[in-house]
């Protein structure tokens, strides 16, 4: 996430959102009209609020700093903050959010492993009168598939917007494929995402468009199934990979930095130079590590994600629904900056 990006005083639910004008590297913050009917009545809170934050994937990078980020926003504020990490498992977003439901929870802020159990979260708070937002994935009220939801039936969701960052990741895919000078017909795009995740499908669909409006026509697009780690994403393109012999540059995008990271390695493994590989990572908690030696990498540039904005304006978009009952967006983007090694350091970009 750029530090350089320009910000006006805005309403305390969206103190971090952008403003219209910003530096062309970075996407556009912003937010949409309420949801109403994703979420059931709350009333106010007049004493200490509680919240529980349910993360998918606790341990990824990104939303360990989305977890830091909120307890920040939560100790500023006096919230009493609880994270929990469901890792992939869908049945425990159910469970754990029953479990805070029946600890008094005031709020909820969930990230879901599968949007398949959104209708039973919304249900389950709707029944305890229980605040909910979501963060990062979109869920929907009314069905597993939020790609086919109405407007009104997604729950509120503060995050980035898909379409903005896929098209930031093809276009730099683009310009580097561009310099590269590579022949499209031995070159091939792979394009790596857990095809359930409906965000994550976003993103792709809109690097792919990127891609070839950026002068990457005339290059194959193969389209792989993962599950959004590196070593998911390492076994998958591995083996399109090795179906693929008379391929001598590739070209890899994906929902994610592990995806990438996946997939670089992949090629890295199969005897691929740096030099035959363009990777543009979407998060650059993983790529910042290939630039902190001296070896060349295939990863090229990583588009940068601030997990930490996120998490700290989903718990402040949720504090004023409960303090004072301040409607919440349907959604809320925070900034993004791409980076590469020569420019992440700068950016402000954590490599841990």
């Amino acid at each position: 996430m750029s530090t350089t990006s320009h910000r006006r005083t805005v309403p305390a639910a969206t103190a971090l959102l952008l403003t219209a004008a910003l530096s062309t590297a970075c996407s556009t913050g912003q937010q949409s009209s309420p949801s109403p009917n994703a979420g059931g009545a709350v009333a106010p809170v007049s004493g200490r609020i509680s919240m529980t934050y349910l993360q998918k994937q606790g341990d990824q990078e990104y939303f360990v700093g989305e977890a830091a980020g909120a307890k920040a926003k939560a100790a500023e504020l006096g919230v009493d903050l609880k994270v929990v990490n469901l890792g992939n498992d869908a049945n425990k977003t159910v469970s754990e959010v029953r479990s805070a439901i029946a600890q008094k929870t005031n709020g909820l802020i969930v990230v879901v492993p599968d949007p398949a159990v959104g209708p039973q979260v919304v249900q389950a708070a709707r029944e305890a009168k229980v605040a909910l937002l979501t963060s990062d994935d979109q869920i929907c009220a009314t069905g597993p598939d939020p790609a086919g939801c109405a407007p009104g039936d997604m729950v509120p969701r503060i995050g980035f917007s898909g379409e903005q960052m896929g098209a930031e990741v093809g276009k730099r895919a683009a310009e580097e494929f561009g310099r590269s000078g590579w022949n499209p017909a031995e070159t091939r795009s792979i394009s790596a995402w857990k095809q359930d995740v409906t965000v994550c499908t976003s993103r792709v669909k809109s690097a792919k468009a990127a891609f070839l409006s950026g002068g990457g026509t005339g290059v194959q697009n193969i389209d792989v199934a993962t599950d959004n780690t590196p070593t998911g994403a390492q076994d998958r393109i591995a083996a399109v990979v090795t179906a693929n012999p008379s391929v001598k540059h590739w070209v890899v995008w994906g929902c994610n930095d592990e995806n990438v990271q996946g997939g670089v390695t992949a090629l890295e493994n199969a005897g691929f130079k740096a030099d035959h590989v363009i990777g543009v990572g979407l998060g650059a908690y993983l790529a910042c590590k290939n630039w902190g030696s001296d070896k060349p990498s295939g990863m090229r540039a990583a588009l940068f994600i601030n997990g930490r904005d996120v998490g700290a304006l989903a718990v402040q978009t949720l504090y004023d629904k409960l303090k004072s009952g301040t409607d919440m967006p349907a959604e809320a983007f925070a900034p993004t900056t791409m980076v590469d090694a020569a420019t992440f350091r700068a950016s402000g970009a954590g490599c841990n």
